[in-house]
């Protein structure tokens, strides 16, 4: 007779709970020191910032102050010239946006039709978002000029008007204005809708050609479907950028003529470091940071409504 098998027992073993510890201490140490940046420059601010809006704090040698509960949240209810500018900045964002957009689908499609030197063609595009906001500021400035400038001059010599102050006539200032934040937002936009263009499959272009489908059937049918998500990412990061834009406007007018470009966050700067209201510009930062995300969320949730309608058909 043969002795039977002896089975086998599994090995318990007791380093997996020890190498989990391990690999969670070194994702921390990875993660750290991006994260503590993020703390200090980003997460701190906006804890005082919110603690500000609570208290009389002003910007002074020796700053002592207390809190004031919705004090100031009462008083920026009734301050007409903060609403009016929360209006002319949703006038510039929404303005700002939007043309870019389209004007960025454009010149996509432009750059990804096969153009001759086509690389340096989206090198020259770049050009606006390479430049700084200061140096795109004067150079439209010097564009504008009511004085000899460019734009007059070309104004001039087709018979139109070659004497309008751009910048300083009410009418004018801020499409002006929303010229110049469309001309310097719209590459980076059309960098992003250019590499999603390259990712959508020929076949289907050409599927849809086989069709009989013309340019704009195949736009709406192909091309749209497939960048829409590109394009709810980037028209969500443009708006919240242009509505906190603020060196362009402020070199460009400083909000004038007569607060017609005063978009909020120019006005949320001269409440809090000329009139030295610090207290009180925080509570309008705090307002601001609401009005956006509110805006972003039903905007979002529409966008993500519509996609998951359009998967299920």
């Amino acid at each position: 007779m043969t002795a039977p098998a002896l089975k086998e027992r599994p090995v318990q073993t007791k380093r997996k709970p020890t190498q989990q510890r391990t690999r969670r201490r070194e994702a921390i140490g990875l993660v750290l020191p991006s994260l503590i940046p993020i703390l200090v420059l980003s997460v701190a601010p906006i804890v005082v910032g919110i603690f500000l809006a609570f208290t009389d704090a002003r910007l002074v040698r020796h700053p002592d102050y207390a809190f004031a509960g919705f004090d100031n949240f009462g008083r920026l209810a009734e301050n007409n010239l903060f609403w009016d500018s929360l209006r002319i900045g949703m006038i510039w964002t929404v303005g700002v946006t939007v043309l870019q957009l389209a004007a960025a689908i454009g010149l996509a499609l432009l750059l990804n039709s096969g153009l001759r030197l086509q690389g340096l063609t989206r090198v020259l595009a770049l050009v606006p978002w390479a430049m700084p906001p200061v140096v795109v500021a004067i150079m439209w400035q010097m564009i504008y000029s009511a004085n000899g400038g460019p734009l007059n001059a070309v104004l001039g010599s087709v018979g139109l008007p070659d004497d309008i102050n751009w910048l300083g006539d009410f009418s004018f200032a801020l499409p002006a204005v929303i010229v110049v934040g469309v001309w310097v937002g719209m590459p980076q936009t059309t960098v992003t809708l250019l590499a999603g263009l390259q990712q959508i499959p020929a076949e289907l272009h050409e599927a849809a050609a086989m069709d009989g489908a013309g340019a704009w059937r195949r736009f709406t049918a192909v091309t749209w479907p497939s960048l829409r998500p590109i394009v709810t990412s980037i028209t969500s990061l443009n708006f919240i950028w242009n509505f906190n834009s603020f060196s362009l406007v402020y070199v460009l007018t400083a909000g004038g003529p007569g607060g017609k470009t005063m978009v909020p966050v120019l006005f949320v700067y001269l409440e809090a470091f000329k009139n030295r209201e610090i207290g009180y510009a925080a509570a309008m930062g705090l307002v601001l940071v609401l009005v956006v995300v509110l805006i972003l969320a039903v905007y979002l949730r529409s966008q993500f409504r519509d996609d998951r309608a359009g998967k299920g058909r």
